[in-house]
This record gives C-alpha cells, sequence and structure tokens, in this order.
C-alpha cells in the first residue's frame, strides 16, 4: 500500500485553538487576567517551546498565586482533554484508507501527551500507526521519524507522501527523503526558498484529498 504520513497538532488536529480555549478557563479559574492569554499563547509557540520552559516562565508571572499542580494540569492535559478531529479530516482519512493507504502518524512530542490526542479523537482507530518523537529518541525534520513511522506500519517510504503543517518539520523532512508533500498552509504564504512543498492546501482535509486523487508512482 502507498504511504501517507501525516503531521498531528496543528495539521490534524487544531492543537492551538484546543490550547487557547484550555487557557481561557485556567484564567477565568484562578482569578488571572483574561488578557494574559495572547502572552500564553506567544509562550506556548504552539507548542514548540519545552514545557518546562513554559512551566518556569509561568511560575516567574505569577509566583506563589498559582499551584504548580495547576500549571501541570493545564501544559499535560489542557489542549489534549479538549482536542477535536474535524468531520471533514475524519471523511477525507476514511477514504484514504478506503482507498488502499497506509496512513501513519508522525509527530514531535511527549509520548504520553500525543497518544492521549491520538486516543482522544478517535485517530488510534482510523490510523495504522504512529511515531512520536519521545519514544523514536529522533525528531522530524530528521530522517529516523520518518523512517521509523514507515517501519511500524511495514511501508516502504518508495512512493510515500507527507502532510503537514511546519515548513521546518514537514516539508524539509520530506525534501530529505525526497519524498512529495503537502504543506497544510492555513492561509499562511510560503516563505522558505531553499525547498518547496509539491503542494499547497488550506486544511488536512484538502491535503488529504489532493494526495489520494494523484497517480502513484513507483
Amino acid at each position: 500500500m502507498p504511504l501517507l504520513m501525516l503531521d498531528l497538532d496543528n495539521t490534524l488536529v487544531d492543537r492551538d485553538a484546543a490550547f487557547r480555549d484550555a487557557t481561557a478557563g485556567f484564567l477565568t479559574e484562578h482569578a488571572l487576567p483574561e488578557s494574559d492569554i495572547e502572552w500564553l499563547m506567544s509562550i506556548d509557540a504552539s507548542g514548540y517551546t519545552p514545557r518546562q520552559a513554559v512551566a518556569q516562565a509561568m511560575t516567574d508571572r505569577y509566583g506563589a498565586s498559582l499551584p504548580e499542580s495547576a500549571i501541570r494540569i493545564l501544559l499535560d492535559h489542557g489542549a489534549a482533554d479538549r482536542i477535536v478531529l474535524p468531520e471533514p479530516t475524519r471523511d477525507a482519512l476514511a477514504d484514504a484508507i478506503a482507498d488502499g493507504w497506509s496512513c501513519t502518524i508522525v509527530t514531535n512530542g511527549r509520548t504520553v501527551q500525543q497518544e492521549a490526542k491520538i486516543r482522544n479523537t478517535g485517530l488510534d482507530k482510523l490510523v495504522h500507526g504512529w511515531a512520536i518523537s519521545e519514544e523514536v529518541g529522533h525528531k522530524k525534520p530528521g530522517p529516523e521519524i520518518f523512517k521509523a513511522a514507515a517501519s511500524a506500519v511495514g511501508a516502504s517510504l518508495q512512493g510515500a507522501w507527507v502532510i503537514g503543517d511546519s515548513p521546518q518539520a514537514d516539508i524539509a523532512g520530506a525534501n530529505g527523503l525526497d519524498v512529495r508533500s503537502v504543506w497544510v498552509s492555513g492561509g499562511r504564504p510560503w516563505t522558505e526558498a531553499a525547498y518547496r512543498p509539491t503542494h499547497v492546501a488550506n486544511d488536512a482535509a484538502s491535503a488529504i484529498r489532493y494526495v489520494i486523487g494523484t497517480p502513484t508512482r513507483g
């Protein structure tokens, strides 16, 4: 079966929206300024800032007025507990699988948190497998994590595609493997000069449908 490797956060699921929702509830619960939501979103940087760095920034800002346990709950469970898989994406994935594609998730992050998102959205019952950087020991865009994802589902990288929202992690990773890719832009312009995706789509559902509608190659 041809292989389709898909990013998780802000590709298959809107991780930023889930974290924003969790953050809004967190600020209200602890009587903190509502305006701090933009500061927290900036510090979080779509999950790319290391967890301990975010926790330390929050401790420095709020001091003893905020229990350490509250910070831990927000960072460990906030986004994962609120994440949803959009129906158009679910339908597109189901169509890809019905069409004979082997679908696997390739994501950077902590294993417990990322697997919680996969299971909470029901993706574990849709895709054939996943590779998470903490468990694999390598991060995107390194080739090792993509190779681990292919190996986990018994698929070849020949004729594979990568779909993701990060130019640096996903599209550069695909470029390094010499496989085709779709960048999920969310309306953003492409700014990298050194490499380009095979195709640009506004969202994951459109990206998946583009891939399954494109002839495979050996």
